[in-house]
């Protein structure tokens, strides 16, 4: 008998149960059961019990209400996410309040929301769902506190989570739970008794007539696709275009950053004042060749603090806004005149708005933030006037923090977001919670995050790679934080985030052979098409607290054409990596080449890659094609196939590639593996210096560009 009639064999035995359990309720209520084709089943009986079964791998979900329910049916609709079957019911909780539940079960995707409603006003308790039994003996993961820290042991018993908890067994299967609405004061629960519960943050006491909470439940078969189903539900509910990687000037371009670890935070060259560094800088850049996209203007930039200056009021933190406008002892002209005198756009700092704030008296405030639509559309114009293409929104977490109640969190977020979308200008969310992610998804110009710590350094890696995954999956750009040009894997692993990368050198410093491995010539990053996270296996080891190198991947997808990005590095005594090309989307055979060594090697299909990682290693991972070569793209960057570079690339028998070339960029070196040496050949640009070494297999070539500024290639065996 096949798993799927076992399973429905054993839901048809509990329903029997159930039936014999709720005979007194059969009369007026049946219980209710929608399968979907994916194999799972959810199950409501009379008496408020519910039931939550997937196949493969056989998980069981299960719950009470406690109440006996009414007008309990099934309805067939579809919404953004597609088409889906729910369970419908009315009931009254233990207080005698009524409400109204729901499950919508999804016929195609492997998704469960759950919906509770408030017919009338009442205390916030007994939240739905609530689940008492759940698959035991798995792994799990939350994420907690400023920057959302990634930990294998959060939530403990008794306490709570605002953002998804994620659980997964030793074959990588996984279930994540998590609000669905709500996002800034929602959070999921785990009692004593070890059950999961779903609703709103305690400190409100009282929810309305009408209040709505949702949450969802995904299951899927990997722990990568089961956050890319679950943020992809997320931002299409909320009706979030996901951004492109190259959707704002700060996630095309190379910037220059101001904040903690840059040379120039709160500081400058004394002779040049600030807005004269700052010039230097630009000037810099452009005598190096890599012209700047844009540039950040950290807290320092606007008065702060009751003594209303720069430097703020003397406290570690310096003081909240006084009024966020440049300080005129550092641009006596006003921040527009400053930003025609740069020539690049901005991208500016804020954090909460000070005690001794005029806009105190004059905007509606909610403990340090306003949540004043006034305020905002004011801060949105003044920043339009001076060509600010992102606002960073700062000290989520800690500063930025309004009133925990229905109304205050949802204006001050929501209408941030909004001026901003008026006036063109994209957010950035620094120091956020978990719920600032969730909360992302109802805004189309929230663009970027944060995802690590102040100054971007090894011992933030980690955090970064699993916090990554996080944003990623909520259609966020992971920003890493500032570091030096010179600093070569911290600048590699920012160009993998496939987000934003910015640098923070002294004059006269800048690294310009780093910098052209991530950036073209026009200064345009050339990026991965997805975030770099840890691959799946990490999860579990690290879960067990095994002392294995780090491994993340990312990968460039032509058309099913897909290479991948492979970062590794040292984190114990063990100094093994191993990665499976075919966990990672490759089937076939592939050639893994390493980007600092120069050397590489054939895996067949289904193999394992091993190496021994004493620091940290780059590996650059393309599929052997038809045409027995694998194509490795541009010698000189860390990305070697990424988009911004090739534009499309093919094998069926012959490698098929299609180069860009920046303005001023007049020929590009391309590689690859070939079993003997190639012929190339160039429809449009033209071919020059093609190498062939025997005892590597790896060939190389120029191609210049034509006056397109690009180069279609053929290359084959």
């Amino acid at each position: 008998m096949k798993r799927l009639d076992v399973a429905r064999c054993i839901i048809g035995l509990l329903f029997a149960i159930f039936a014999l359990s709720t005979c007194s309720f059969t009369s007026q209520v049946s219980a209710q059961t929608a399968t979907s084709s994916l194999g799972i089943t959810v199950s409501v009986r009379p008496d408020g019990a519910y039931l939550v079964m997937s196949h493969a791998p056989d998980w069981t979900f299960g719950g009470t209400i406690g109440q006996p329910l009414a007008h309990l049916t099934v309805h067939p609709s579809s919404d953004a996410i597609g088409l889906y079957k729910e369970l419908v019911f009315d009931y009254q909780d233990r207080a005698g309040t009524p409400r109204s539940g729901s499950i919508r079960l999804y016929e195609k995707q492997p998704i469960i929301l759950f919906a509770d409603t408030y017919l009338a006003a009442s205390g916030n308790s007994a939240p739905f769902p609530r689940l008492t039994s759940s698959p035991g003996h798995l792994y799990g993961l939350g994420y907690t506190g400023t920057f959302a820290r990634p930990d294998f042991h959060f939530p403990a018993p008794g306490s709570a989570s605002d953002g998804p908890l994620v659980r997964y067994d030793q074959q990588q299967h996984t279930f994540i739970l998590s609000p669905a609405a709500n996002f800034m004061v929602a959070n999921i629960t785990l009692g004593l008794d070890g059950a999961l519960a779903s609703g709103i943050d305690p400190a409100i006491t009282n929810l309305p007539q009408g209040f709505t909470q949702r949450t969802i439940l995904v299951i899927d078969h990997t722990l990568h696709q089961a956050y890319h189903t679950w943020g992809d539900a997320l931002t299409t509910l909320q009706h979030k275009t996901r951004p492109a990687n190259d959707a704002s000037v700060p996630l095309n371009y190379l910037g220059y950053w101001t904040d903690t670890g840059a040379a120039y935070y709160y500081h400058f060259e004394g002779a040049k004042g600030y807005a004269g560094t700052l010039l230097a800088v630009r000037a810099d850049f452009q005598k190096l060749g890599i012209p700047l996209g844009y540039m950040e203007l950290d807290s320092w930039w606007y008065p702060k603090g009751g003594v209303a200056n720069w430097q703020g009021d003397g406290t570690a933190q310096r003081g909240g806004i006084y009024t966020y406008s440049a300080d005129p002892s550092l641009f006596p002209q006003g921040l527009p005149a400053f930003q025609q005198q740069l020539g690049l756009p901005l991208e500016v700092h804020a954090r909460w708005i000070d005690p001794a704030s005029p806009y105190r008296a004059s905007f509606t405030m909610s403990r340090n933030v306003s949540t004043d639509p006034r305020y905002w559309r004011d801060i949105a114009a003044y920043l339009k006037s001076a060509d600010i293409v992102t606002y960073q929104q700062d000290w989520l977490s800690q500063g930025a923090l309004p009133a925990i109640n229905l109304h205050d969190p949802q204006a001050f977020m929501g209408n941030m977001a909004q001026a901003m979308a008026f006036d063109g200008i994209a957010v950035q969310y620094c120091m956020p919670l978990p719920r600032h992610l969730l909360q992302s998804s109802m805004y189309n110009n929230v663009l970027t995050t944060r995802v690590s710590d102040d100054h971007f350094t090894r011992d933030r890696w980690t955090h970064f790679l699993y916090t990554s995954q996080l944003a990623g999956a909520l259609g966020l750009w992971p920003w890493s934080d500032v570091f030096m040009s010179t600093e070569t894997d911290n600048l590699l692993l920012s160009t993998l985030s496939a987000g934003v990368v910015g640098v923070g050198d002294p004059l006269g410093t800048v690294s310009k052979t780093n910098l052209l491995q991530t950036v073209r010539a026009d200064g345009v990053v050339v990026k991965p098409d997805a975030p770099i996270v840890p691959i799946d296996a990490m999860y579990v080891q690290d879960a067990q607290g095994q002392d294995t190198p780090m491994v993340a991947s990312t990968y460039t997808d032509h058309a099913g054409m897909k290479a991948l990005y492979v970062f590794a590095y040292r984190r114990g005594q063990n100094t093994t990596a191993t990665f499976t090309p075919s966990s990672l989307g490759l089937n076939g055979p592939v050639y893994v080449y390493n980007y600092f060594t120069h050397k590489g090697q054939i895996v067949r299909a289904g193999g394992s890659f091993s190496a021994s990682v004493t620091d940290a290693a780059y590996y650059i991972v393309v599929p052997v094609g038809a045409s027995g070569i694998a194509f490795l793209g541009d010698s000189g960057k860390f990305v070697s196939l990424g988009k911004k570079r090739v534009t499309s690339l093919a094998d069926a028998g012959k490698v098929q590639a299609s180069i860009t070339f920046a303005p001023g960029e007049r020929a590009v070196t391309l590689y690859g593996y070939a079993p003997s040496r190639p012929t190339i050949s160039a429809s449009a640009g033209m071919v020059q210096d093609i190498i062939y070494h025997g005892s590597t297999h790896l060939f190389s070539f120029k191609v210049l560009s034509d006056s397109a500024l690009s180069a279609v290639l053929t290359i084959a065996d």
